[in-house]
């Protein structure tokens, strides 16, 4: 079975071809990050203009990688929800057009459980287990029993993680976006020994595994204004320590949080495999601070590699694969949904 996946989410442009759900064939991404990275966050309106112009070269680009044409697809699988709206109506409204035209069905995926599903691509982890979707749109955490089978076990109640990771980074004037640049400033200050700041708050939130970021920017924001005189407006030109101090302490404050959070999460439920998906996966203070919680417990920690961490198609493919086995379809009524939930509640 030859499935074409999709993803307009947000701001990146992906397009994959699969072969029965688990070989990648091809793989293509294009980022948005020099569009929007002067704004220090994505602008909805010109990553849906982006999306418009990239598309077709994208899905043509992945289907020449995988040699395979248009007429010999099996399906196709495209993102409806959750995200940014115009950035989906893209996707969903060129995919609905290929279907009708050609006659090859198509089914629309949750962005959110392409993402909780996409470790089966590389790796062979049994159900269930818990995994942690951490990105810049959510922070999310789920016990997976199976295929369809999703428990909502905490979220962010304001703030995703990698939002902010980008916010903080424009406060310290570093580049866009946020994750890479804070953790390398973290690293540089590290190496030169700079003089620490002192520790940032966490949002415990007591018992619950729920998560909160706004207080932890706003106390950023205020180490800012005390440290240069009761001003600190974004790229204001900062000492490099004062920097990479807050960036190293911002950064130890949200992997503190996810890590024990996740971990407490497996224990709670008595899960022996931890996956994580999500672009601020990608950060290797969080990938330690997760190795060590999960040895602790005696569970074992899997994680996708960077591509299929971020945004991509391969996951949407593999997701859509799965509902092609169901027998589900979609009609040309489907509507992108940028508040679609996984399950009641989360």
């Amino acid at each position: 079975m030859l499935i074409l996946g999709v993803e307009t989410s947000c701001d990146d442009t992906a397009a994959a071809v699969l072969r029965d759900g688990q070989t990648i064939l091809a793989n293509v991404v294009s980022s948005q990050d020099q569009v929007h990275g002067p704004y220090g966050g994505v602008v909805p309106e010109l990553a849906s203009r982006q999306h418009i112009k990239t598309i077709l070269p994208i899905v043509d680009g992945a289907l020449q990688k995988a040699n395979v044409r248009l007429q010999d697809l099996d399906g196709m699988a495209v993102t409806y929800g959750p995200g940014l709206v115009g950035s989906l109506l893209v996707g969903l409204s060129l995919v609905k057009g290929m279907s009708f035209r050609s006659g090859i069905p198509y089914v629309g995926v949750n962005h959110l459980e392409a993402h909780l599903l996409a470790i089966h691509l590389e790796h062979e982890v049994p159900f269930p287990y818990i995994a942690l979707l951490a990105s810049g749109g959510h922070t999310l955490l789920y016990r997976v029993s199976g295929v369809g089978d999703y428990v909502h076990l905490g979220g962010t109640r304001d703030d995703a993680a990698g939002e902010a990771f980008d916010k903080v980074g424009r406060m310290l004037g570093l580049a866009y976006p946020g994750g890479p640049a804070i953790q390398r400033a973290a690293e540089d200050w590290e190496q030169a020994g700079g003089a620490s700041q002192p520790p940032l708050p966490r949002a415990w939130l007591g018992e619950t595994l729920d998560f909160s970021f706004s207080g932890l920017k706003t106390a950023v924001r205020r180490r800012l204004i005390e440290a240069c005189g009761g001003t600190a407006d974004d790229g204001l030109a900062m000492p490099a320590d004062l920097v990479g101090g807050l960036a190293a302490a911002f950064q130890a404050s949200v992997v503190d949080v996810l890590a024990t959070k996740t971990a407490l999460a497996a224990e709670r439920s008595r899960a022996r495999s931890i996956i994580v998906g999500g672009g601020v996966a990608a950060n290797g203070p969080l990938r330690a601070a997760l190795a060590e919680r999960a040895a602790a417990l005696g569970a074992e920690l899997r994680i996708p590699s960077p591509s299929l961490c971020t945004d991509n198609a391969a996951m949407i493919g593999a997701a859509g694969s799965q509902r092609f086995v169901a027998g589900t379809r979609a009609g040309l009524d489907l509507a992108a949904v940028p508040s679609l939930r996984l399950v009641p509640g989360g």
